[in-house]
């Protein structure tokens, strides 16, 4: 049931990618030709210098789930987490696809460019995927990140973080505060990419530079699923610093329990509601 949702919605995400026009800052076409010609291919923005992606690692289909290999008692929260996570996905895209959709209309009415945009992240075990989120920035965002990294405000320079962004749009504002931006990821659930409740994938500069810092740190938050919300949404968000980021998603990941998600999901709605640390 698992593999044949997945190809389903991989189907229909490919429809959707070529109608809306997703925004790619990475641009495909140049990331495969790059790896095919060089070892060391660029697949970001200038912002950073970026490290070695090999053919094996640049993984973007969905990530495939084994049930004959959950049949075991160890397994059964891992297994009862995935269905939490398809049945969650499921309606939340039905319930928000009335909101989902105004949302779609207004980005286009907003600002010129593409409903969504589309960024390469590290997710579990390092692979790589596309997250998706509704667009809230302008369309040349990634090409200005450079000029704009002496003015980061987020201790260490790991996280980029910007209180008053010039990238970022009016409705965008609206959108990242209110963290509706990330409702897109949902698909990326589907398709075994993400989960509900995890450590959140870092965009490869930030991922890039915490692998340096904190090389044990950023294998452990590799080692789960990483997560639609998590432990630093519910924990302070933009507030806080990349070092008790990676504390609260190290003891998320050595603690893991459903009933630790399922209390993650509910202060994730209150964390909302307020607007704290979103920016």
């Amino acid at each position: 049931m698992d593999a044949r949702i997945s190809v389903c919605f991989s189907k229909w995400l490919a429809y959707e990618i070529r109608g809306w026009r997703v925004q790619d800052t990475t641009g495909e076409s140049a990331l495969m030709n790059s790896l095919s010609s060089s070892p060391t291919g660029s697949r970001s923005s200038e912002a950073y210098e970026p490290v070695t992606i090999s053919q094996d690692e640049l993984q973007l289909s969905p990530i495939r789930f084994y049930w004959n290999a959950w049949f075991s008692l160890s397994a059964l929260p891992l297994a009862v987490k995935r269905s939490m996570d398809i049945a969650g996905a499921l309606i939340g895209l039905l319930l928000l696809a009335p909101m989902m959709l105004a949302i779609s209309l207004l980005i286009r009415l907003d600002s010129p460019g593409p409903v969504l945009f589309r960024q390469l992240r590290r997710g579990y075990r390092g692979r790589l995927f596309w997250v998706l989120k509704f667009r809230t920035m302008v369309v040349d965002a990634e090409q200005r990140l450079k000029e704009l990294e002496r003015k980061n405000e987020s201790s260490g320079g790991v996280l980029f973080k910007l209180r008053d962004d010039p990238r970022v749009t009016p409705l965008g504002r609206f959108l990242r505060r209110s963290s509706l931006d990330e409702l897109p990821q949902l698909i990326n659930v589907l398709r075994g990419e993400m989960s509900l409740v995890g450590p959140r994938p870092l965009q490869l500069r930030d991922s890039d530079k915490l692998q340096e810092l904190d090389p044990e740190g950023y294998a452990c938050r590799l080692r789960v699923m990483p997560g639609l919300t998590g432990p630093w949404q519910v924990g302070g968000r933009s507030e806080v610093d990349y070092s008790y980021m990676v504390r609260l998603d190290r003891d998320y990941a050595q603690n893991w329990s459903l009933w630790g998600d399922l209390w993650i999901i509910l202060r994730t709605f209150v964390v909302v509601l307020v607007g704290r640390g979103a920016y």
